[in-house]
């Protein structure tokens, strides 16, 4: 004989809508997201019958029950909540060119997400290249980014064919990380005829395979001009970063942090970053053309007793950043320094900025006798010979720059100017590494 069966009895009740809703709120804190939306799928009684919500009157044994199946859904969420770490690093298998070796190693050093991965680069009896990727089927699945330099047409010629190459090893996606790029100052038509070559390269790049993963992400630092975002197809994804947060930080560990005003050599550097830098009092220099001349004015601001940064994307010869200086050490300025992300410096330009330009140093037999040289060297001239830090030397703000600050965007000039006074590297290792991340 079978067991009677309980007895309930159902009357339409708003309090298991309340219910059901408290007890899917609770239990949502527990859950991950998969089983979140089964228990929501599973956990309400509804009625067919229009117009009608019913509820269980008797409880007495379900209760227990109830309370037994919500410790055990905790459990179980918090079981299934190891197997979705909260941590979503990728690991990233990043190749290099010659040039970028150094900074690759460094940006491999910021995290152990990041396996460097070499390329073998040679040439052919007739010089083009010939280039092996080893254990290619090794990096199937993965993650995979090329630090390239485009410092010369030859090493572009090189570095496509790789570039091309990549996205198609059955990779996870791909990541091209330009810290410069080069034809930016060419990018627009002034005269019929003239050739833009920075739309040339970005449809070059805009061409790039699709990995598995989709387009290939572009990242580059400080592009010269804004509207060349607009120059790449839809097959790349340009991720447009600055090497700005990197001299903010080293402006606040100098002495005289609170005294620093940041200078633009003209409107389009102001255009550029003025926004990253508003909290610094401002300069804005501008060129105006007198006769055949084109002559550096200060359109706004005061120099008069303060350190001036001088900020810009990129310098070439640097003489716009040597009439500024000119001009800035004219209206009083205490101390002269510079910042660009992208040193250039084709011809060695980089030579007429060096500490001795604006260090006096003077011969001891010509010596006025008024000097004391038992004084610091910051309080009397340099004698010949003198080897002292570039802080101790006398500068003249309109000949000498305290700080040249640059990135290591161009890994040629970073090996001809590293310990060479007033220049310092700030290295986007750690913004490439972040970036590799996005």
């Amino acid at each position: 004989m079978a067991a009677p069966s309980p007895s309930f009895s159902l009357s339409p009740n708003p309090t298991l809508t309340n219910f059901s809703k408290s007890l899917n709120s609770s239990l949502s804190f527990f859950l991950p997201t998969p089983l979140k939306s089964y228990f929501n799928s599973t956990s309400e009684i509804r009625c067919f019958e229009p117009h009608h919500s019913w509820t269980i009157d008797h409880v007495s044994e379900m209760n227990d029950s109830i309370h037994t199946t919500s410790s055990l859904l905790s459990v179980s969420a918090a079981n299934a909540a190891t197997q979705f770490p909260t941590n979503n690093s990728k690991k990233v298998s990043l190749f290099y060119c010659d040039e970028t070796k150094t900074l690759a190693q460094k940006i491999a050093a910021q995290t152990d997400t990041i396996e460097l991965r070499n390329i073998n680069w040679g040439k052919f009896p007739d010089g083009f290249p010939n280039i092996f990727i080893p254990n290619a089927q090794g990096i199937r699945g993965q993650h995979v980014a090329f630090l390239a330099s485009f410092s010369s047409p030859a090493v572009i010629f090189e570095q496509i064919p790789v570039i091309y190459a990549l996205p198609k090893l059955f990779i996870a996606s791909f990541t091209l990380v330009l810290p410069f790029f080069p034809t930016g100052t060419s990018e627009r038509m002034e005269d019929e005829g003239d050739v833009a070559t920075a739309f040339t390269l970005a449809r070059l790049l805009s061409n790039i395979p699709i990995s598995r993963g989709g387009p290939t992400s572009l990242v580059t630092f400080d592009i010269h001009a804004l509207q060349e975002r607009f120059y790449f197809g839809d097959n790349i994804l340009p991720c447009f970063e600055s090497g700005i947060p990197l001299l903010k930080r080293r402006l606040q560990e100098l002495p005289d942090s609170d005294n620093i005003s940041i200078a633009f050599p003209d409107d389009g550097a102001w255009k550029r970053f003025h926004k990253q830098l508003q909290h610094f009092p401002t300069i804005v220099c501008a060129k105006v053309r007198e006769g055949d001349q084109r002559i550096v004015r200060i359109k706004e601001g005061d120099p008069r007793d303060r350190h001036i940064v001088i900020v810009d994307d990129l310098v070439q010869s640097g003489g716009t950043l040597i009439e500024c200086q000119k001009v800035l050490a004219a209206h009083g300025a205490k101390k002269i320094s510079a910042y660009v992300t992208h040193g250039i410096f084709p011809n060695k330009s980089w030579a007429r900025f060096q500490q001795d330009n604006g260090v006096m140093a003077v011969n001891c037999d010509v010596l006025n006798s008024n000097y004391n040289f038992s004084t610091s060297t910051t309080e009397r001239p340099l004698l010949y010979g003198e080897q002292k830090t570039p802080l101790e030397a006398i500068r003249h703000p309109d000949t000498a720059f305290t700080y040249f600050w640059i990135t290591d965007s161009c890994p040629l000039t970073v090996k001809e100017v590293m310990n060479k006074p007033p220049f310092e590297v700030l290295s986007l290792a750690g913004s490439i590494a972040a970036s590799l991340q996005i």
